[in-house]
């Protein structure tokens, strides 16, 4: 069994004599940053000079500084921009100012597993990884609750690796639902693994194969645009609250019998075969040269790819009958 730690594990004073540096302010950035200054932390966030959120972090109350000086005053220093940015950012901006007494952490694995970033043998590494979007992260936090999260451990030298993650992830409200202990090879692979087989890659890739399905057969694409993505929602809500009985319970017997029956000719062993060719590019470092070659080279196959689906049929229905539902800007 997986071994997971709630809040009478973690203790928060640890913290208290702790500057917390949090380099950038987007979903994650600003969730953990809000989060950390309201359970008592001393916070401070790190973005480059001209960032169009440097105002938005002071007008919530943040102390802001270049990631060169939190990176000096900061005991602490979570990274908390995107994966292809994490490098330079280190390399320029964080390692000079690196010893052994701070610790480098991360919410994902993805720049320590794929060695794009080798801290200092006598650095603490770890990771505190909230299984949510920043938004939601910060709003299950200000109702006194959290979101579940993930713990590993890289490098730790001082012997505290441990208990200031795990005071880390109290701060920021995991605690409250639970942290899992993990690795930063399992949590970077499966977290990879999840976005491009189900998540991600394969729920958009089923979507839009049912929907040509259905208007290539004469079908409105209206009602297909209904049937293939507008009620996945209420499919993934049910799925998320109660699991697969839950979700088959609230359905009609007619769905579930679908489901039972009709569900694996679709999703077949042939998928399972190619969904584990996808982890063993994940494993091997097939996937991460490829992604790292990408952005090196100014991303033009993503920035192809990200054009050509903004194109699809689905989108373009999708836009003009969400712009009638008011009460999807609300959410």
């Amino acid at each position: 069994m997986a071994n997971i730690y709630y809040e009478n594990s973690a203790d928060l004073s640890v913290l208290s004599n702790k500057t917390v540096g949090i380099v950038g302010y987007g979903s994650q950035g600003h969730a953990h940053a809000l989060s950390l200054r309201d359970s008592g932390i001393d916070v401070i966030v790190g973005l480059y000079e001209g960032s169009s959120s440097w105002a938005k972090a002071e007008s919530e109350g943040l102390k802001v500084s270049t990631v060169s000086e939190l990176s000096q005053a900061s005991d602490i220093i979570m990274m908390l921009v995107p994966d292809h940015l994490q490098g330079r950012i280190y390399r320029e901006s964080i390692q000079p100012h690196l010893d052994s007494t701070k610790t480098l952490m991360f919410a994902h694995g993805f720049n320590i597993h794929y060695g794009q970033i080798v801290p200092p043998e006598d650095v603490d590494v770890s990771m505190i990884a909230p299984k949510a979007p920043g938004h939601r992260v910060r709003e299950i936090f200000s109702q006194g609750a959290g979101v579940p999260g993930l713990l590993a451990i890289h490098q730790n030298p001082s012997g505290n690796a441990i208990q200031n993650a795990l005071a880390y992830a109290k701060g920021i409200g995991c605690t409250r639902a639970g942290v899992l202990d993990t690795t930063f090879k399992e949590e970077t692979e499966t977290d990879l693994f999840g976005e491009q087989t189900i998540l991600c890659g394969g729920v958009t890739s089923l979507v839009k194969a049912g929907f040509e399905t259905l208007v290539e057969a004469g079908y409105q694409p209206e009602s297909a645009y209904f049937e293939c993505m507008h009620e996945l929602k209420l499919i993934v809500d049910l799925l998320y609250q109660g699991g697969m009985e839950y979700m088959r319970y609230s359905v009609s017997d007619t769905a579930e019998y679908g489901d039972y029956s009709r569900g694996p000719r679709v999703v077949d062993e042939r998928v399972k075969e190619n969904m584990k060719q996808v982890l063993k590019e994940i494993q091997d470092g097939t996937f991460a040269r490829e992604w790292i070659a990408e952005n090196d080279e100014g991303r033009p196959r993503f920035n192809a790819m990200r054009q050509q689906d903004t194109k699809h049929p689905i989108e373009q229905v999708g836009q003009s009958l969400r712009d009638m539902m008011g009460f999807l800007k609300q959410v």
